[in-house]
């Protein structure tokens, strides 16, 4: 076997980035799955908290895609649709009556905060904190809600 010195150190340079790559790609966002609000270990003011909630957060550019179901403290069906992308960009959210854009910060991998406006104004904040352990992602929210009440909640997810 003949060996071409150019094609082992282009070969060789080749496995280089591959090595490099492999640890950006093993770490994958420990949000990213499906969530189960426990309302147990959630408390919201004011109140209630919502009797279920199921979040779905998926990889996209520079963030995630959110999906909400659920049935609120009342009773009534809750939806809740926006991408979370931590560009400094304001993005719409579809669903929520408090708030019609967000914007979000990562602190750290296993935090993050969320700028939440309405019209414009900046109206809550949220921030998402996961365990250690990849298993509860608590989500505390501050700020307004629709009808200019404050808004303290510390909602607790399983991941599923």
């Amino acid at each position: 076997m003949r060996v071409v010195p150019g094609r082992v150190a282009a070969s060789f340079a080749g496995l280089i980035v591959v090595a490099l790559a492999l640890p950006a790609m093993a770490q994958t966002d420990p949000a990213i799955g499906t969530w189960k609000l426990n309302a147990a270990k959630s408390r919201y003011s004011p109140g209630p908290v919502p009797k279920t909630n199921v979040l779905t957060i998926t990889a996209v550019d520079n963030g995630f895609k959110v999906s909400g179901q659920g049935t609120g403290g009342d009773g009534k069906p809750t939806s809740i649709n926006y991408t979370l992308t931590f560009d400094g960009t304001d993005k719409a959210v579809t669903g929520s009556p408090d708030y019609d854009s967000t914007s979000g910060k990562r602190i750290n991998a296993n935090t993050t905060e969320q700028t939440r406006k309405k019209e414009g104004k900046m109206v809550q904040t949220a921030r998402r904190d996961i365990s250690a352990d990849g298993k509860t992602m608590t989500i505390t929210t501050r700020g307004k809600d629709k009808d200019g009440h404050t808004v303290n909640n510390v909602a607790v997810y399983e991941k599923q």
